[in-house]
């Protein structure tokens, strides 16, 4: 065996982690934009899986996902949340979630989505999104707005929350 098949056996035999990344973009009112998937319950941020196997980066995954998911493709703001999250069923994922900034009134009527993942989308109060928003996602969002009123630094989170030793 040579030096490069101990390496590939060597990788192959890491524990696998996801990655994702997603956009929190508001209205003039504050409001969150989300998105209502078709594959699954719930609803979302504009977002998906990053192609690492393409070397795609977090941000660059972000604003993709954005242009594919609703039409929007814009540069965006600085990192507001990085979480872990573990659930049953999946391995563990790495969630970072971005500034998308505010939407006017233009951008918002020239959303298009994208009709093979996606059914709907909504304006939502921040106080609402664990309504809309299951779990860790919901929680990861209301921090992220959260380092956005208060101009604070990035967020590490674990399941949504702060970690106990942070």
């Amino acid at each position: 065996m040579t030096t490069t098949d101990d390496y590939a056996t060597y990788i192959a035999s890491l524990p696998r982690v996801l990655a994702g990344a997603a956009a929190l973009f508001r209205d003039a009112e504050g409001r969150v934009l989300l998105v209502e998937p078709n594959y699954r319950d719930g609803w979302a941020l504009p977002g998906g899986t990053i192609e690492s196997d393409r070397n795609e980066s977090p941000r660059t995954a972000a604003r993709r996902e954005s242009a594919e998911e609703i039409g929007i493709d814009q540069p965006l703001g600085r990192l507001l949340a990085v979480d872990w999250s573990v659930d049953a069923g999946r391995p563990p994922l790495v969630a970072y979630l971005y500034d998308g900034g505010v939407l006017d009134a233009g951008q918002l009527a020239s959303i298009r989505l994208q009709e093979e993942e996606l059914l709907s989308w909504k304006l939502v109060a921040p106080a609402e999104v664990t309504t809309y928003l299951l779990g860790s996602l919901g929680r990861r969002v209301q921090e992220a707005y959260r380092v956005l009123e208060s101009g604070g630094s990035t967020v590490e989170l674990e399941n949504g929350r702060r970690p106990a030793d942070a």
